[in-house]
């Protein structure tokens, strides 16, 4: 684990802000702003700790209005503003901040205690099985698995099979000599020996034909490869971590996958859930891709922070596609946004979903229905997105304007101009 340090009077003025970076996975300790310190150091302290600040902390500012991120130049730290409202996304933008390469984005507490139970695994050299959805961080979890193995020296090579030419697959993966085929002018090592002493991360697994999971079986348990056209095998120090996105026993059971190649690959599995279960990895994965959109040619402050009521609306949505739909959702939300933060109305979740007559709220059955086309240009892309989420707000609130423009991070004043909208696209 990272160690950091956190200021004592940090510690007591913000106590919520130690708690998320542990279990972000960071190692965090409270520390006097004062005391002697190692000169790679990196801590988190009050603004007004400035004097004992270095160019690689990071300064807090507790205090109401709107929140501001500045990032280190000049020789001067970073600098996090915000208040109570905004705490849950600034408390993940920090650890964002310290989080170190490896390691990934979680929030979550079921995240914390799988990243314990992956660190175990890491020290060791057993064969891991990665399984779960689409977009669920599979390559995330064998990065963070290599860097804390004695093997993190060495190259962590990565390979999709479903990208890899089917014709192509053996001798990409197992190597080739020359002339062993058309075209073969040259030997070639292949990805296994690429990643020797290292760690070779074969995802999408389901996809490898029969023949060549006999190969990978082989190669997993006697520590060598065949080249393509090679007589004599070649020994290999690989760790393998392998990944799928389908059910591996489902492929067994039809004939898709090699039973015996399924036992020798699961001997450590770990599961990762659905984003839309793990709520605290929204907010820490929401607060990495918001960084990386973050314009750095830009001024200081060109952060675009997200308002509580997007962060709540972000947390509960299904995520059908995961992170990389909250990845488009958020990138869609930073080009569209009217205002300098990201409001529940930027969102626009639920834009292709229609609103049932029978669910349509009291007093605005008269609103416009779902356009019949898909918006072009962005203005309308814009205006579509933030009227479909006035829609849904009302839907929610049964037709309580108040209750809608709070669920909205607008004024009630702002609703009636988007009502208006509506209306004329209703007479329209």
């Amino acid at each position: 684990m990272s160690n950091f340090g956190i200021s004592d009077a940090l510690c007591a003025q913000v106590p919520a802000l130690q708690a998320w970076l542990e279990h972000a996975f960071l190692d965090i300790a409270p520390v006097a702003a004062a005391a002697p310190r190692d000169r790679n150091s990196r801590h988190l302290l009050l603004a007004g700790e400035i004097a004992h600040a270095t160019c690689r902390d990071i300064l807090i500012d507790y205090r109401a209005g709107e929140p501001l991120y500045v990032r280190a130049a000049n020789g001067m730290p970073a600098r996090v503003e915000f208040g109570a409202e905004d705490i849950g996304f600034a408390c993940a933008l920090i650890a964002e901040l310290l989080r170190p390469a490896g390691l990934p984005a979680v929030g979550d507490d079921s995240s914390m205690r799988l990243m314990s139970l992956a660190s175990r695994i890491a020290a060791s050299d057993a064969t891991v099985l990665i399984q779960g959805e689409t977009g669920t961080g599979k390559e995330g979890m064998a990065r963070f698995l290599h860097v804390r193995s004695a093997r993190k020296d060495k190259d962590f090579i990565a390979v999709n099979c479903a990208a890899l030419p089917e014709t192509m697959m053996e001798a990409m993966l197992f190597g080739h000599r020359k002339g062993s085929f058309t075209g073969a002018a040259q030997s070639a090592d292949g990805l296994f020996l690429a990643a020797d002493g290292g760690t070779l991360f074969l995802d999408e697994i389901a996809e490898l034909p029969l023949n060549l999971q006999a190969k990978l079986l082989r190669a997993l348990q006697e520590g060598e490869i065949l080249p393509v056209g090679a007589t004599h095998p070649v020994p290999v120090n690989v760790r393998v971590i392998a990944a799928c996105n389908r059910d591996l026993v489902a492929e067994v059971e039809a004939g898709r996958f090699r039973s015996d190649l399924y036992w020798r690959l699961n001997v450590m599995p770990l599961q990762l859930s659905p984003l839309a279960s793990r709520p605290g990895d929204v907010v820490a994965i929401g607060a990495a891709m918001l960084l990386r959109l973050e314009d750095k040619g830009a001024d200081a402050d060109s952060l675009a922070w997200p308002t509580a009521e997007a962060m709540e609306v972000l947390s509960r949505h299904s995520w059908p596609g995961n992170a990389r739909e909250l990845g488009n959702v958020l990138q869609r939300a930073v080009v569209l946004r009217e205002g300098k933060r990201i409001t529940a109305a930027d969102l626009a979740l639920m834009m292709a979903t229609a609103v049932p007559p029978q669910a349509q709220p009291r007093g605005i059955a008269a609103l416009a229905p779902e356009p019949k086309h898909k918006p072009v240009k962005m203005q309308d892309i814009a205006r579509a997105s933030k009227l479909d989420a006035v829609r849904r707000a009302l839907r929610e609130t049964d037709g309580h304007r108040a209750l809608a423009a709070r669920k909205l991070g607008i004024s009630e004043r702002t609703l009636r101009y988007r009502l208006a909208e509506l209306r004329e696209l209703a007479a329209a």
